[in-house]
C-alpha cells in the first residue's frame, strides 16, 4: 500500500488484492502484449478513445522534433480536443501547419491534433516525467473561444 495513504491505499487496490496501474494496453493476435498508454492520459473526442501516446510516437519521429506530449482539453464540440505541444531542435523550423501536414493520412482524422504548440520544454516533475496535468491547465482555455 500507499505509505500513510490508506485512503489512496483503498482506491487503488482491488478487494482481491490486485493494485490498479492506471496503464492501458492489449494483446494481440499473436500474444504480444503493447502498451498504450495510461489511463489518466486517455483522450475522448467526439466519443472515440485516443492514445496520446500513438499521436506521440508519430510527431517524435518527425525531422527536428526533441519531443511532444498529447493531452485532451475541454472542447464545446467534441467533448475533448487532441493538443500537441511540440519541442523542436535549436534553429529548427517546426510550425503548427508543418506538424498537421506531416500527420495527415498518418492518423485518423479523429485522432488529429485540433492544434499544435511548438514550446521550449515541456513541464516536468523532479523524477523527469512531463506533466501533463499542467498542460491541460495552460491549454484549458483554447477551444472556448
Amino acid at each position: 500500500g500507499y505509505w500513510r495513504m490508506p485512503e489512496k491505499t483503498k482506491a487503488e487496490f482491488r478487494d482481491d488484492g490486485f493494485f490498479i496501474t492506471g496503464d492501458l494496453g492489449k494483446i494481440d493476435a499473436k500474444g504480444y502484449v503493447h502498451i498504450l498508454g495510461r489511463g489518466k492520459d486517455l483522450v475522448i473526442s467526439g466519443g472515440f478513445n485516443v492514445y496520446p501516446k500513438e499521436i506521440e510516437s508519430e510527431i517524435d519521429a518527425m525531422p527536428g522534433v526533441i519531443e511532444s506530449a498529447v493531452i485532451g482539453v475541454p472542447h464545446a464540440d467534441f467533448g475533448e480536443g487532441v493538443t500537441a505541444v511540440v519541442v523542436c531542435n535549436k534553429g529548427t523550423e517546426v510550425t503548427e501547419a508543418g506538424v498537421m501536414q506531416a500527420l495527415d493520412g498518418r492518423l485518423a482524422k479523429f485522432k488529429m491534433p485540433k492544434r499544435v504548440f511548438v514550446v521550449d520544454e515541456l513541464p516536468r516533475n523532479a523524477m523527469g516525467k512531463v506533466q501533463k496535468n499542467i498542460l491541460r491547465d495552460t491549454y484549458a482555455k483554447i477551444y472556448s473561444k
